[in-house]
């Protein structure tokens, strides 16, 4: 009789250990999907933070990239107007250099400026003026060529 107490002690003891078991084995089970249920909300919550923390990156990436832009546009107009200032100067000079050539080669050649052509003017006025004088003659207007 010991012997089916003992027997009967042990079926219940076995019957306890797999009761105990089965429900640690529901806890974890529960557990789990809490846990999976947790990570689903706070994943879409996570999402939306990095959303919304990439745009504000992207909006202090873009003012930096705009403010370079400005800087380098800047320095490119300034080279610019350097440039433009120099090859200005650099055509002024040539221009200058070309006129005097081409007056020293014309002088050459004898062919009078439009200075000398002024001054034979002046003189014929002024020698006509004499010859009135000395003839007595009324002054009579002279028609001048178009200045050109």
């Amino acid at each position: 009789m010991v012997k089916k107490l003992k027997e009967l002690a042990g079926e219940s003891q076995d019957k306890n250990l797999s009761k105990t078991i089965r429900d640690s084995a529901q806890q974890i089970w529960l557990a789990g999907l809490g846990a999976f249920s947790k990570a689903q909300e706070e994943g879409g919550k996570v999402f939306e933070a990095l959303v919304k923390e990439g745009r504000s990156m992207e909006s202090q990436t873009r003012k930096v990239a705009e403010a370079r832009i400005a800087q380098f546009t800047q320095q490119v107009g300034k080279a610019a107007g350097e440039a433009s200032g120099k090859a200005t100067q650099t055509w002024d000079k040539l221009e200058q250099v070309f006129e005097d050539r081409v007056a020293r080669s014309l002088g050459k050649l004898g062919v009078p400026t439009n200075r000398d052509i002024q001054a034979l003017a002046k003189q014929i006025e002024e020698l006509n003026a004499s010859v009135r004088k000395l003839t007595g003659e009324a002054k009579k207007p002279v028609r001048r060529a178009a200045k050109r």
